[in-house]
């Protein structure tokens, strides 16, 4: 007689059934304390300087390197500007006012007293402004910190009749890091919420939604202890950007891979008696398609590692390791929880052993194949309900569905035209109220508006006069200075006739600061510092200066975003198509297939496509956001492509696995009907966390969230739902070609 799956018994000894759950639960129990700790350390190590993310080889960073010896301190300049409200010229008692105010600035820690500028009238006389150097040694957090000290000064002294704004790239970044300061709170109660909220719906059950967000929590917990002990050893650099995307992602995963493991476990519960039993046939009948689906996500984040900007390249690892601990949590502590929960997690709902009646398992058969037995016959599977209606749309009319869906994203896609990812200014990275934006936009109105941030150029001594002239020739070039210790200033302006003086006639002109045989010019630009008319002129001048000779090299403010923007575009243009070949082979070898890899490939492609059409019409014309940063498109690529390759490998596993027992057709019918519900469910959870992203006020995440966000939704209800099943029933058996189950009979 053979034992059904009800009578089989495990023989692992009843103190080892207790041993090993209990120890896992205390192991990620010790993570969950210990990485909770650890929260409070991302924001101080956190970096969000444009200029670390550069390569060691952008031009930009040899210039940092070598402006750093024509300065005693390391500083960053906050540019404070005053202008009247009426548009009348400063009197008397204004005036006053802004020397009060500069003699306050000097004495706030953390501003270098005797480096802060007179205060500098405009040519129209409605403004002045003062450029505070602050010491930048202890990074960002510190000059956000002294800049927050500045506004307070400026609060506590208000100047009737004028406006002041703290603005310049110490205000700017004072701005960005204020944006971000809810993302230890704000963002992550977000998430939780709205997946805590879909887990209720899902599941009606107290307890089980609860043992999911542990675990999920737990995995953020042992990822973020991680990555704080590698930025602390200097291995990889923290960004703000990264710490949200990796709350959101580990979030997500490892939710995803919850709802897999539990419609597998609730499944077996019903079939075995012994929760022990249950657990075992639960884990062998899910781990391969959720390891698999992990393992795409990873070697996709990883390729990042090639990455020129070191913000790329270390949110590759830093994900990464995020998707490996929300497997490991996923493998390891929910089937620890659930064994010792068992069947009352599920309460109020009753799972009852066996042919009693127990209520159908949502997501029943949702991944893999219990091995212990075979998989249900067609009697097992209710002939109404979503999924079957699904089913048979598919199974009737297969071309039409695939080639309307295939029509519905290649439209979607036309999108694409509207989309402008060649950068933005950083005073739109900060959406909503910034001081530091509005400065900048008075700057532009009174004074050159690269006052404050000009471009560097770093060149021989006996070339200067040349390099002048060729930076004074060059559009977009109001006036070039020269570093000057003899200078009270600290620069002297350089003219058509050289090095000009300060003082009364017969004064002479200071000696230009020279180090290792090289000055250092400062060319202030008529454009805003941040713009893309800024980031045009030293284009220009990079190329201008070259004729001077080649060791002439320009750097700054600009120069950096500039450098960062070029990079991005390398990046993606180098990581997409390494994404796909990865995945494609990883495909191949998950399903012992050409065909249906390339359908899955193709398919993920034109969603994301579809995606990003969609969200630059949405960008442009609802959003009215000024552009978006190169960056954009390669993260949306990653992220999307992994994670809709991820359903996809949930699908097709099972339908091969049902092709070889019930034929092609019947297999991928009855594979998109017994992974309907808990993948929808997984897609929902998924965009719900993505989109949590939002509720920062971050122009790059905010964008980041609705791709990702929209682009899984239209994988999960579209692509995953009609496009795939359609095309591969359409085909037929030669999607498993060449393997040996093409050529199996329908």
């Amino acid at each position: 007689m053979i034992d059904t799956p009800a009578q089989k018994h495990s023989r692992v000894p009843t103190w080892l059934r207790v041993l090993i759950p209990a120890v896992l639960i205390l192991i990620w129990f010790a993570a969950f304390g210990a990485g909770g700790a650890s929260f409070g350390s991302l924001s101080k190590l956190s970096v969000n300087d444009q200029s670390q993310f550069l390569p060691a080889s952008a031009e930009a960073t040899e210039v940092a390197a070598l402006q750093e010896e024509f300065r005693d301190a390391e500083t960053i300049p906050a540019i404070v500007v005053v202008a009247t409200d009426d548009g009348t010229d400063l009197d008397d008692a204004q005036l006053a006012a802004v020397d009060e105010l500069r003699s306050a600035f000097a004495d706030v820690p953390g501003v270098v007293d005797d480096e802060v500028s007179p205060a500098i009238a405009s040519e129209d006389g409605e403004a002045v402004e003062i450029v505070v150097p602050i010491e930048s040694g202890d990074g960002a957090e510190r000059a956000s910190v002294v800049v927050g000290e500045l506004r307070a000064a400026v609060d506590d002294a208000p100047i009737e009749g004028a406006t002041v704004a703290v603005a310049g790239p110490a205000g700017f970044s004072a701005d960005i890091a204020g944006a971000f300061s809810g993302i230890d709170g704000l963002l992550l109660a977000v998430a939780l919420a709205a997946v805590f909220v879909i887990l209720i719906v899902v599941y009606r059950s107290p307890l089980l939604p609860l043992i999911v967000l542990f675990t999920s929590m737990s995995a953020l917990c042992a990822a973020v202890l991680t990555v704080v002990s590698l930025a602390r050893a200097d291995v990889i650099v923290l960004s703000g950007q990264t710490q949200g995307i990796l709350f959101i992602l580990v979030i997500g995963a490892a939710t995803d891979y919850a709802l897999l493991y539990i419609a597998r476990y609730r499944e077996t519960l019903a079939r075995y008696e012994r929760k022990w039993d249950a657990t075992w046939a639960a884990l062998r009948g899910s781990w391969e398609p959720i390891v698999a689906s992990g393992g795409t996500v990873i070697v996709g984040l990883l390729i990042l590692l090639v990455s020129e900007l070191n913000s790329n390249k270390t949110l590759g690892p830093i994900a990464a390791i995020g998707i490996v601990f929300a497997l490991l949590s996923a493998l390891t502590l929910l089937p620890a929880l659930l064994l010792w929960a068992g069947r009352a997690a599920f309460w109020p709902r009753r799972i009852a052993h066996g042919g009693d009646a127990a209520e159908p398992a949502h997501g029943v058969h949702a991944a893999g194949v219990l091995h212990e037995a075979s998989a249900p016959d067609e009697r097992d599977l209710p002939d109404r309900g979503l999924w079957a209606g699904v089913g048979r749309l598919v199974s009737r009319r297969p071309r039409t569905v695939w080639i309307v869906s295939v029509l519905a994203l290649a439209g979607m896609s036309l999108g694409l035209a509207q989309l402008d990812a060649d950068g933005v200014p950083s005073s739109e990275f900060v959406l909503g109220e910034s001081q530091a934006r509005d400065g900048q936009a008075m700057i532009g109105e009174h004074f050159p508006a690269g006052s404050g941030t000009p471009a560097v150029i770093v060149g021989p001594e006996d070339e200067l006069q040349e390099m002048a002239d060729v930076a004074l020739a060059t559009p977009g070039v109001d006036s070039v200075s020269v570093v000057s210790a003899d200078s009270p200033s600290g620069s002297a302006p350089v003219t058509e006739d050289g090095v000009q003086a300060f003082g009364p006639p017969g004064t002479p002109a200071p000696a230009p600061t020279v180090v290792d045989g090289r000055v250092l010019l400062q060319a202030t630009l008529s454009d805003a510092s941040d713009s893309l008319e800024a980031e045009a002129t030293v284009a220009a001048l990079r190329t201008a200066l070259d004729e001077v000779g080649s060791d002439v090299l320009v750097g700054g403010q600009t120069a950096v975003a500039l450098d960062t923007n070029d990079a991005a575009i390398a990046d993606r243009n180098l990581v997409i198509p390494l994404v796909l070949a990865a995945i494609l082979v990883i495909l191949m070898l998950l399903l012992r297939s050409i065909v249906a890899p390339l359908i899955l490939i193709g398919s993920v492609v034109l969603s994301f496509t579809a995606a990003l059409g969609v969200s630059a019409l949405v960008f442009e014309h609802v959003f009215h956001f000024p552009g978006a940063d190169p960056s954009v498109p390669l993260f949306g690529f990653v992220f999307l492509v992994a994670l809709g390759v991820d359903y996809n490998i949930f699908l097709m596993t099972r339908v091969r696995e049902e092709s070889m027992q019930f034929g092609t057709r019947t297999g991928i019918i009855r594979g998109l009907r017994l992974t309907g519900g808990v993948i929808t469910s997984a897609g929902l959870v998924l965009a719900a966390t993505f989109a949590a992203l939002g509720v920062l006020p971050i122009l790059f995440l905010v964008q980041i969230s609705f791709i990702v966000a929209f682009g899984v939704l239209l994988d999960t209800f579209l692509v995953r739902t009609l496009l795939v099943p359609a095309l591969a029933y359409d085909l037929g058996r030669v999607i498993w070609w060449p393997s040996k189950l093409a050529r199996r009979a329908e």
